[in-house]
């Protein structure tokens, strides 16, 4: 199943990428499929911080908007956060990420 397929059969609501949002009354935007969840980024959270939160629960769907992009730094902060464990030290990590043969230095 694509993105969001699976939400929009089983709950019956509109859920894509880009879709405007009022969960619990806080404004945002659904930014990633999460499996059974959307990936909500609040407009007063900062782009890297995506909240998971349940379809139907307390949630509005709205207009399409735009999902505001993550800053270079918070891209690579969250690579650290997947790749990082395999690092002696932060700085092992950056080295390794600044390859140019990675497929986000292209």
């Amino acid at each position: 199943m694509s993105d969001f397929e699976h939400i929009r059969a089983f709950y019956q609501v509109p859920a894509c990428v880009g879709r405007r949002v009022m969960v619990d009354g806080r404004p945002g935007v659904i930014a990633e499929d999460q499996g059974h969840c959307i990936g909500v980024l609040f407009d007063a959270d900062k782009p890297s911080c995506i909240s998971r939160c349940h379809p139907t629960w307390r949630v509005e769907y709205h207009g399409l908007g735009r999902v505001r992009r993550m800053t270079a730094s918070q891209r690579r902060y969250k690579r650290y956060l997947e790749y990082g464990d395999c690092f002696e030290t932060f700085l092992d990590f950056c080295r390794w990420d600044a390859e140019p043969d990675r497929s986000w230095n292209a």
